[in-house]
């Protein structure tokens, strides 16, 4: 049981990683905010990333993402896979068709945070988009996992990734292209977080909806959202023509609280959240846009559940949002499991704010 550094206050739900209870994050952000991005900072320089965005008056913008670093000359912006070069962002492979990443089959159905509606896994899109009229038994979902992110979650449940950005993870496209095997029916970019490579991500999508054509390929994104508009737009179309699906992890609701368990302002993500739901409208069957938001006991907590509930139902009620259990991880390890009172308290807040599609994850880790 950890004490809030700011106000005394004793609870099971307060990570002394960061040290402070989710009131006193929201409420007195100000005067805690550089001991809290330190924390963020130490974790980074554990792992060789750079510990901030950088800011340079004298650097170039990287316009891959929100964060919109403005690098300076030899050095990485916040996600580590970019660099200024002469002048020019590019990325510290040295080649915009290769990637710092690693893949996997997995058997449909599977446990994707939007199994519950997607073609893959339930009978949403068929025939259009599925070979069954259910979960796809016999097909796979080929899994592409991207090694960087422009978030610093301190919860991360693939933390790993930061270990795994070295020459040896490097793929060109069109490796990834050709493990499009038979039985393949649906492609997930995830991660870490496919913002940062999401160049290469789509240069591959496109051209494996050009090489396969003809046959059900569903393109999907597990991501952060965070990224730059023109690109959350090819994004969306890729996926909107394919048949798949945005699956948007919406982390919190207070910007104060972002900051604190991701290192970063979650402004742009509700931004982008709110410009895909256009895309939803367009085709809500199989849904295309899917938030999931990973209940964090102490921090994402009925305050944060209840702005994140406002918001999706005044954007749309009928987008589904999966609530997912959280387990022990990365530099939150001395947190419990996400009790099974507090989600159903937070399905019941969603459903009151007029939410229709909301759905428990992870229920075995409810304790």
């Amino acid at each position: 049981m950890a004490r809030c550094e700011s106000c005394g206050k004793q609870s099971p739900f307060i990570s002394q990683t960061i040290g402070f209870c989710a009131d006193c994050i929201r409420k007195r952000f100000e005067k805690l905010r550089d001991r809290i991005l330190e924390v963020h900072k130490a974790s980074r320089r554990r792992d060789g990333l750079p510990q901030e965005i950088p800011r340079s008056p004298e650097g170039k913008r990287c316009r891959i993402c929100a964060n919109e670093c403005s690098i300076p000359e030899g050095e990485r912006g916040f996600c580590g896979v970019y660099e200024n070069r002469d002048g020019r962002v590019v990325p510290v492979s040295g080649d915009w068709r290769k990637a710092f990443l690693h893949w996997y089959y997995d058997p449909l159905p599977t446990n994707c945070c939007a199994a519950w509606v997607c073609p893959g896994c339930s009978p949403s899109g068929y025939p259009r988009y599925s070979h069954r009229d259910g979960p796809e038994y016999g097909y796979s979902n080929l899994a592409v996992f991207y090694c960087a992110c422009n978030f610093n979650c301190l919860f991360c449940q693939n933390w790993t990734y930061r270990q795994e950005m070295d020459e040896g993870a490097l793929k060109d496209v069109d490796e990834l292209v050709g493990a499009v095997k038979e039985g393949v029916s649906c492609v997930c970019f995830f991660g870490g977080d496919p913002t940062p490579q999401v160049v290469h991500a789509l240069i591959a999508a496109k051209e494996m909806l050009n090489r396969y054509k003809g046959r059900i390929l569903r393109i999907c994104w597990e991501t952060n959202g965070q990224v730059s508009t023109p690109l959350v737009h090819q994004m969306a179309e890729v996926s909107l023509r394919s048949g798949g699906c945005i699956k948007v992890d919406l982390k919190c609701w207070s910007e104060e609280m972002s900051f604190a368990l991701s290192g970063v302002s979650n402004r742009r993500q509700k931004e982008n959240f709110a410009k895909l739901v256009k895309f939803h409208r367009m085709r809500p069957e199989p849904p295309f846009l899917i938030a999931s938001t990973l209940l964090v006991p102490g921090y994402v907590d009925y305050e944060e559940v209840r702005g994140l509930a406002s918001f999706l139902s005044s954007l749309d009620p009928s987008i589904p949002w999966t609530l997912l259990a959280f387990h022990p991880d990365f530099h939150m390890r001395d947190l419990p499991t996400t009790p099974r009172v507090y989600a159903l308290k937070c399905l019941e807040i969603a459903k009151e704010a007029g939410m229709k599609n909301v759905h428990i994850g992870n229920v075995h880790l409810l304790s």
